[in-house]
């Protein structure tokens, strides 16, 4: 390999990051009844998680969260798979949850190799109804922190996508209220360990949330990384991606 094919791989690397990067920027907002953050901190240069805030008619607002099997370039580059084949079913279908996740599901299980899959939730909130339509593949279940400080769980009951052609993905619903924060995250941030191997867990990250429940969604996803610094000195072990809205 001479020193221009070294550059041009090097060059092609950075690409490739900064076109993940982009998938998952966007301005904090506030919308119609609705404030809404998220942030993804990969292990390395590129990753396996990703989250997505998608504009529907009607003001409505889908959001996605998911989780690559493997870390690095092929994670990657089935998290990429997936969040280019996301967006295009929300383009024809994205009011329809299972709909979606079956959409996506079908395109991954083509292109992506017998061992690889991903777990993803695909919500659409209505601030209209201030109703929340869901499904997942897999994903870790989510936790709303009511505004009394209750909880609820949305589990995800679906297969991970890309195992089976024909997989099924059941809808449900969930009536949010003023107050409710919808926190969702993968599996690298509740695995994240302290300096003597111990799981920061779903505790901790529900802990985080509801000591700032009352806060807007950026400052929740912020609290929620701080809290996690502290627990694990830094040292994460995966990729860690939270996402969170908060109903005004």
């Amino acid at each position: 390999m001479n020193d221009t094919t070294i550059v041009d791989v090097s060059q092609d690397w950075e690409t490739a990051c900064d076109v993940q990067q982009g998938f998952m920027h966007f301005s904090v907002t506030v919308a119609e009844g609705i404030s809404y953050s998220a942030r993804c901190r990969q292990l390395r240069a590129l990753g396996g998680d990703c989250y997505d805030f998608i504009a529907l008619a009607q003001n409505r607002l889908a959001f996605a969260i998911g989780d690559a099997s493997g870390k690095s370039l092929p994670a990657a580059l089935m998290i990429a798979n997936v969040q280019s084949s996301l967006r295009t079913a929300a383009l024809f279908a994205g009011e329809c949850p299972g709909a979606v996740l079956g959409a996506v599901n079908r395109q991954l299980h083509t292109s992506s190799l017998a061992d690889r899959f991903a777990t993803l939730f695909y919500g659409v909130y209505d601030p209209s109804m201030r109703l929340l339509r869901y499904a997942s593949a897999g994903h870790c279940r989510l936790m709303v922190i009511r505004g009394d400080g209750s909880l609820t769980w949305l589990d995800g009951t679906g297969f991970p996508l890309g195992l089976f052609a024909e997989s099924i993905y059941e809808e449900n619903t969930l009536r949010l209220c003023p107050g409710d924060t919808v926190i969702a995250y993968t599996d690298g941030a509740i695995e994240a360990t302290d300096p003597m191997g111990v799981e920061w867990g779903v505790d901790g990250i529900k802990k985080a949330a509801v000591e700032n429940k009352a806060r807007r969604a950026e400052e929740v996803v912020d609290a929620i990384f701080e809290s996690l610094d502290q627990y694990s000195e830094g040292q994460l072990t995966d990729d860690a991606t939270v996402a969170v809205m908060h109903i005004l």
